[in-house]
């Protein structure tokens, strides 16, 4: 099943941070692989999913 992207709203109330820190982390190159489309910054759901759960493993 396909599932849209989310935009930098959607990835900051799935990790409960501020859109900010997202923006701050993808200039470091930290947190979940967003795209640019066109003006926009845009995540696969399952990217920030894969993210997040290593996070508690300690992959990344």
């Amino acid at each position: 099943m396909i599932r849209n992207l989310w935009g930098i709203e959607d990835v900051s109330n799935y990790l409960g941070v501020p859109v900010g820190t997202l923006y701050q982390w993808r200039s470091r190159g930290y947190g979940p692989a967003g795209r640019k489309i066109g003006k926009y910054v845009r995540y696969k759901p399952d990217d920030v999913e894969r993210w997040f759960d290593a996070q508690a493993e300690g992959v990344i």
